[in-house]
């Protein structure tokens, strides 16, 4: 039998030290590591594997975020199974425990379950009163998801339905979490970073902010959709292939301020400028 880090590696995004996961098949990775350094002046050293190693798109990673993640782990790891978790959200156990980090899912938690399936998502994050468009419309800008529709259209036609279907949606799988069969990651990041990159070209990023410039990130969390379903669609995957899994955020969320600062971008279409 292969080794945990043989049969299963999930990345775990970071720009900063953090408490981590101690099962081995987590591997942090220090994300947006090209060019970053300490207060002397040397660069930057976390204690993790840099997404700057080999083939990278660590520079990208101010609009990026997490993606530079996935890209990196695309190109290096070997693992049967790929995995992309946030350093603040985690796949968990429920209930949760007092202290969350025990709830973080482990190996032997999930070793069961390769095999039966193909896809592993978070549950559906629901917006209730907005579809996946006009919420994205509200908070951001619709510009963009528009051009992702025009690249989608002209790439990939055969997506264009999916999308259509799943911008129309008030739930999705979000934050760029998944666990997926290795060959299903490479499928999945051929398509997507040849959509981001086609992105890049066609939407201006010079007068927006530094929270708003993150929209590539913000993208790929509503395409993953459209790409899963379309998987499904075009019987390429089963319904039961796909397996959601509860999450938990490892730090408490003010919902408050994001209940406000929701229904301010709804009704007074004011932006978001940053996270909760």
């Amino acid at each position: 039998m292969k080794d945990i880090s043989g049969r299963i590696q999930i990345i775990v995004a970071t720009h900063k030290k953090y408490r981590m996961p101690e099962d081995p098949m987590y591997l942090p990775l220090h994300v947006g590591a090209e060019g970053k350094t300490d207060g002397e002046g040397h660069p930057l050293d976390l204690g993790y594997v840099k997404d700057n190693t080999g083939d990278n798109i660590s520079l990208k990673n101010d609009g990026y975020c997490e993606l530079t993640g996935l890209y990196w782990a695309w190109k290096h790891v070997r693992a049967d199974y790929i995995g992309l978790v946030h350093y603040r959200r985690y796949f968990v156990k429920k209930p949760l425990h007092r202290d969350r980090f025990q709830s973080i899912l482990t190996y032997q938690d999930l070793a069961p379950l390769l095999g039966q399936y193909q896809v592993f998502v978070p549950k559906k994050r629901r917006y209730y009163i907005e579809t996946l468009y006009s919420h994205y419309a509200h908070t951001h800008y619709a510009v963009q998801l528009d051009a992702t529709r025009d690249i989608i259209e002209q790439f990939y036609p055969d997506y264009l339905e999916d999308f259509d279907r799943i911008t129309k949606q008030s739930s999705g799988y979000m934050f760029n979490m998944m666990i997926m069969a290795r060959p299903l990651v490479g499928e999945y990041c051929t398509w997507l970073f040849k959509i981001l990159g086609e992105l890049e070209q066609r939407v201006d990023m010079a007068e927006l902010s530094p929270f708003q410039r993150r929209y590539f990130g913000r993208i790929a969390e509503i395409i993953f959709n459209v790409w899963l379903a379309h998987q499904v669609r075009a019987d390429r995957l089963k319904a039961s292939d796909i397996k959601t899994l509860p999450y938990a955020n490892m730090e408490k969320t003010n919902w408050l301020k994001k209940g406000f600062s929701f229904l301010r971008a709804k009704f007074f279409h004011r932006k978001y400028e940053g996270s909760f």
